[in-house]
């Protein structure tokens, strides 16, 4: 589980080892999330594990390392979803330390354009989008949740059936300045329980790409080795397991789920 602590990073900027200043919270986080610069270096978010609020179903202290297993799986399926993300210390203490991302505001930026994951009237989803479910918003007004059908997007979705994401929202779906779609909060990850709970429905039933699976097929090979060792300190041996389970289910059955349980969307769903 989550100890020990880990100080890789790029080298020369400071990420894994430059003294944190705090910048600012981002209060509509669950846990402790706060912006801060690394002193001549990048901006990050860090999330202090003393701040992480105990939860029923996850062993309490563990949220940090999730996200950082969760970044470890992404970057050795080569997919570059998650930020970088490490544990080290900071102002209060160890925790999770992710770079930040730049992102674009369709609504601003773009001339009132969707977001990746988004809300438009019944029956007026625009070409492009998926339609996930239709419900009211705060005003009675008959709404349908959207995401966009970006194969950039479908590969995060397929990386929360891996990590078992329980908390999948549309903020947590960013389209970066760079051109890149990024996936951020991955504490409630990685539970041996079935807890996937997302937004990304809009494939639900569909076939996984090939090359995807290819990807998948080369991390099933790679994990029990030294990738197992490197999850070993933020995972228990029966989750990273259940990792290869769901991965190897995933090969064997090639095609998105659907959902399972009476709450398969996280709540908000923002």
């Amino acid at each position: 589980m989550t100890g020990g602590q880990e100080t890789s990073g790029t080298a020369g900027d400071g990420f894994g080892t430059g003294d944190l200043s705090v910048v600012g919270r981002i209060n509509t986080a669950s846990n402790v999330t706060l912006v801060c610069d690394v002193v001549d270096g990048p901006r990050v978010v860090y999330k202090p594990v003393r701040g992480e609020r105990p939860l029923w179903d996850f062993p309490d202290g563990t949220l940090a390392g999730r996200e950082v297993a969760s970044y470890l799986i992404s970057d050795a399926l080569g997919w570059g979803v998650i930020p970088e993300t490490i544990l080290r210390e900071g102002p209060y203490g160890p925790g999770m330390v992710q770079r930040w991302v730049e992102s674009v505001d369709n609504h601003t930026d773009r001339g009132d354009r969707l977001d990746l994951v988004d809300l438009c009237p019944v029956g007026a989803v625009p070409e492009g989008f998926c339609e996930v479910l239709r419900a009211q918003d705060d005003l009675g007004n008959e709404v349908s949740l959207i995401h966009a059908d970006d194969p950039r997007l479908q590969r995060m979705a397929v990386l929360d059936v891996l990590l078992n994401n329980a908390d999948r929202k549309g903020g947590h779906a960013l389209e970066g300045t760079d051109g890149q779609i990024y996936g951020v909060d991955h504490g409630i990850c990685l539970h041996v329980e079935h807890k996937l709970r997302t937004v990304l429905w809009g494939w639900a039933g569909q076939p996984v790409d090939d090359v995807l699976l290819a990807d998948i097929e080369k991390f099933v090979a790679a994990l029990p080795g030294e990738l197992a060792d490197r999850l070993a300190p933020h995972l228990a041996d029966a989750e990273i397991d259940a990792l290869g389970d769901r991965a190897g289910e995933l090969l064997a059955a090639p095609v998105m789920p659907v959902p399972r349980t009476s709450r398969p969307i996280p709540w908000p769903a923002f």
